[in-house]
């Protein structure tokens, strides 16, 4: 069966080739096709070398690997006949991210790229051409399954779910990462363990870890050394973790130590550095420059170029955290990829699978309406992903995931009406935004910085 990616030039492409070679190790892999598209040809050139380099390496040592890769001209010519469709585009590119930060920076409110303001930026940019996407899917390719991991995740799901209905899964490493981390600070195996997990994406909490017919997450909050043993514990310490209950989405510290972090930030700044998203453009520019320039070398380029991007992933929050180091584990990939991997063999082949994903919720998280899209553990299978049901958020959870899913829901609507009042109000009510004559001028300097905005807003 055919897998086609959107945005086939990202930097990540060659992780989801490399789980595909190993699963194409076993009888009967589900994807044997596949088909790259993006709209920059010089990036994808540079990737379709690194596949071919990765599958020489494996047909070296296993032989030669029941999967094909392509490259298509167009949006439609990539669409027709897929099996899966997994999207992972970027508007506007890594440059478009440095603007996000620098608006929401410049107003004095963090300019993370999903989180707060430079999230509802970015948002307003992607819901129109992931709900064009959609409707190429739909009419191209109506039986196929999309799996997203266009960021805003959450809210660019949910945006596509009106169009495709529950054809569509949200994905993100984050909470398997969590879940590994936890599971293993307490010398258990991840894959033997159930996670407890609610929220939404980049907003969510590990509520439990059941093993053995019992909730372990009590003893680890209970052990000082192995608490903050692993990057979670480090980030948000033991103390805040244990009058929590629970174990917070590493992103939920841009909203637990919002003022250290944008101290931090400041610091970097003032002393000559750089944000996170002008740092990835140089890294990706040199990257793909170098690549392209030294062909036999582009897959070690990228190698080491993978390996420094996620040494340095969150820094900023890591050093307001007092200078957390990231573990060894959680540097050689192994995360989204996996997690797509899954997503698609449980569909594919009917093979069921518990898996935290991006759905609507369909009564699964109590309080939370039956449309909105959760992350929650979910059962995967030939019919896609039915969340299960979990136990409630606690009050304070559930104000915040309120608060942010009202933001979405403004998003959308602006995008939908073309209305700038409720985009100024998707910036006034988030909570990492505390004054609304700040939302003004962060809606003002976005539709400054990115001219497109004004016409997805026209206006009321």
């Amino acid at each position: 069966m055919r897998l086609t990616i959107l945005g086939g030039g990202g930097f990540r492409v060659p992780l989801i080739h490399r789980a595909l070679l190993a699963d194409a190790r076993h009888p009967d892999p589900p994807i044997t096709e596949l088909v790259l598209f993006d709209t920059a040809p010089e990036r994808v050139a540079v990737i379709r070398t690194i596949l071919e380099q990765q599958r020489e390496a494996h047909r070296a040592v296993y032989g030669e690997p029941p999967l094909t890769v392509r490259v298509a001209d167009t949006l439609d010519e990539a669409l027709r006949g897929s099996a899966i469709v997994f999207s992972a585009v970027r508007v506007g590119g890594a440059e478009g991210r440095v603007r996000d930060e620098r608006v929401a920076l410049a107003a004095g409110v963090l300019g993370q790229e999903t989180v707060g303001a430079g999230g509802i930026s970015y948002g307003l940019r992607t819901v129109p051409v992931a709900v064009a996407i959609a409707q190429h899917v739909a009419r191209l390719a109506p039986q196929a399954w999309v799996i997203n991991f266009t960021n805003p995740a959450g809210l660019i799901t949910e945006a596509m779910t009106q169009i495709l209905g529950d054809r569509i899964i949200g994905i993100c490493d984050s909470p398997v990462g969590l879940g590994r981390r936890a599971a293993r600070a307490l010398g258990l195996d991840p894959a033997r363990v159930h996670f407890d997990y609610a929220g939404l994406n980049h907003l969510g909490w590990l509520r439990g870890l059941h093993a053995d017919g019992r909730n372990r997450l009590p003893d680890l909050l209970a052990d000082e050394a192995a608490l903050t043993s692993f990057e979670e514990g480090r980030l948000f310490g033991a103390a805040w973790l244990r009058a929590l209950g629970a174990l917070p989405n590493e992103y939920l510290h841009y909203y637990y130590l919002a003022r250290e972090t944008r101290e931090e930030i400041a610091r970097t700044l003032a002393a000559g550095g750089h944000t996170r998203g002008e740092q990835l453009v140089v890294q990706q520019k040199e990257f793909y420059r170098l690549a392209a320039a030294r062909p036999r070398d582009a897959y070690d380029l990228w190698e080491q170029t993978r390996r420094e991007r996620e040494e340095t992933y969150m820094a900023d929050n890591r050093r307001a955290a007092g200078g957390v180091e990231r573990d060894e584990a959680d540097l050689d990939g192994g995360g989204y990829e996996q997690v797509a991997l899954a997503v698609m063999r449980a569909i594919l082949r009917d093979e069921p699978a518990r898996l935290i994903v991006n759905v609507r919720n369909r009564g699964a998280l109590p309080g939370v309406d039956a449309d909105a899209v959760v992350e929650v553990p979910c059962l995967v299978d030939a019919s896609g992903a039915r969340p299960l049901a979990v136990d409630p958020l606690a009050p304070h959870q559930l104000a915040l995931v309120h608060a942010v899913k009202a933001v979405e829901r403004e998003v959308l609507h602006a995008v939908r009406t073309g209305s700038r009042t409720a985009a100024l109000r998707a910036f006034a009510t988030h909570p990492l935004v505390d004054s609304v004559a700040v939302a003004q001028r962060l809606l003002d300097g976005y539709l400054q910085a990115f001219p497109e905005l004004a016409r997805i807003l026209p206006g009321d």
